[in-house]
């Protein structure tokens, strides 16, 4: 019995004439009589009375229309699931990542990820919060590390994983390159390099809550949109930045970053790293990658 005999038993007997049943699955006739014969006989029953001028279905075939139903139901429903699953690995989880999330979490997830689920491949994409979200509501991604915005969409979840650290990138000629650490009070003069706010506003209030914390307003000299650009212009001297820890593993030449004591700091001068994905979405994929960082989550906040 297979799940082309179900539909030809099924189609028959909805129709009860054999040839607007095969028009209806788009096969020949011979074809749908051959198949209910094949089913019949495996049945060891006759589910249809035939003569010249009708068609009727037999006390087993009125018995069994029930469960074909419900057989061809599930048959389909599990080709759809399976489907799914083959779609799915074909083209991987699509992670989605802002940047300092690219340079410092995804290289430290790769070999864990890939020892636990070597056939799961990771598709990375790296953007600003603001590009990523959308996605992950039109279903372009699967997951996504990010900061949370204020204002969060209830179609997705936030989990939150932790807190990165900030660090001072300036010029390694600068005189504050030779302290173990900085405070914001050191920083009371020095030109700042910012990003913008419209495009990355949590990396950008974080330097202006941590100054009017400490009872200062941040001298901002330059305004920049990426990570990499900020760094070289510090590299070039046009001034100092405060960024996320992991940014450090850009590796500018030139460049230091010495860790910044925040002492009294507004609760909300954080930068928050999340995971979100679309609510109510099943992945196995992705809850694969969720219990990998499950277990090192620990180490990873270490670093960041």
């Amino acid at each position: 019995m297979n799940v082309m005999q179900l539909r030809c038993f099924l189609a028959a007997a909805d129709t009860l004439h054999f040839g607007k049943a095969a028009q209806k699955l788009d096969i020949l006739p011979a074809t749908l009589g051959r198949q209910i014969k094949q089913l019949e006989s495996h049945l060891c029953v006759d589910l249809f009375r035939r003569t010249t001028r009708e068609v009727i279905l037999t006390e087993a075939g009125i018995v069994a229309l029930e469960d074909a139903k419900q057989l061809l139901n599930q048959a389909e429903a599990l080709e759809s699931k399976l489907r799914n699953v083959r779609n799915t690995e074909a083209r991987g989880l699509r992670v989605g990542a802002i940047d300092s999330a690219a340079a410092g979490l995804i290289p430290q997830l790769l070999a864990p990820m890939r020892a636990a689920h070597p056939r799961i491949e990771l598709q990375m994409i790296e953007q600003k919060t603001i590009h990523l979200l959308p996605k992950l509501l039109s279903g372009g991604l699967d997951i996504a590390f990010c900061r949370p915005p204020d204002t969060r969409d209830p179609r997705l979840v936030f989990r939150t994983l932790f807190h990165e650290t900030p660090v001072v990138a300036l010029p390694e000629a600068h005189p504050l390159a030779e302290l173990p650490s900085i405070e914001i009070t050191d920083l009371a003069d020095e030109p700042l390099i910012v990003p913008d706010r419209r495009s990355r506003p949590h990396s950008h209030d974080l330097t202006i809550k941590l100054f009017l914390a400490a009872g200062l307003t941040a001298r901002i000299a330059q305004i920049a949109e990426e990570k990499q650009t900020i760094v070289n212009l510090v590299a070039a001297g046009a001034g100092l930045a405060i960024v996320p820890r992991w940014t450090s593993r850009l590796r500018m030449e030139g460049v230091r970053f010495i860790p910044l004591v925040k002492q009294n700091a507004a609760p909300e001068a954080k930068l928050i790293l999340a995971a979100a994905w679309a609510r109510d979405t099943r992945d196995e994929q992705r809850d694969a990658l969720l219990n990998v960082l499950e277990r090192e989550l620990k180490v990873l906040s270490a670093t960041a």
